[in-house]
């Protein structure tokens, strides 16, 4: 389902303040709050597509949910990254290639468990579904 056309401008100004900031958000209701910006290739189109997330961390990796803010749908990043797994993710002032890999089972909930206890709202939006919300590790590739 494509995002709506106030949900771009939202994500269109996210990403301007993130980049304006050196990958810091300084305005709305996310100041302060971690967040990187991930840009998959369109399933359909091959066209990059950017997106805020929210993220945790597991060691190395950075941790992210597909949580499409509660909505029962899947968000489109989620078909992207299962037709190319290689993603480029922004996070500070560092931008780096890393594979997506949605995480299954025992590894599901062990991150979503890590990743609730760092942003709480999240455990909000599972509330808002019946969809169980993937839970996505990104790990950095070697440098290019």
């Amino acid at each position: 389902m494509p995002a709506a056309p106030n949900e771009l401008s939202w994500n269109d100004a996210m990403i301007a303040d993130f980049r304006a900031h050196e990958g810091r958000i300084t305005e709305g209701r996310l100041a302060g709050a971690n967040l990187l910006l991930m840009t998959s290739i369109g399933a359909k189109t091959g066209q990059p597509r950017t997106i805020p997330l929210g993220y945790s961390r597991d060691g190395d990796r950075y941790v992210v949910v597909g949580s499409n803010s509660g909505f029962p749908t899947q968000p489109q990043w989620l078909t992207n990254i299962a037709a190319d797994p290689i993603v480029k993710v922004e996070v500070g002032t560092e931008v780096f290639h890393a594979t997506a890999t949605v995480s299954h089972d025992e590894e599901r909930q062990r991150l979503w468990q890590i990743h609730v206890a760092a942003i709480p709202y999240f455990a909000t939006y599972e509330n808002m579904t019946e969809r169980q919300l993937p839970v996505v590790s990104l790990e950095r590739l070697p440098a290019d």
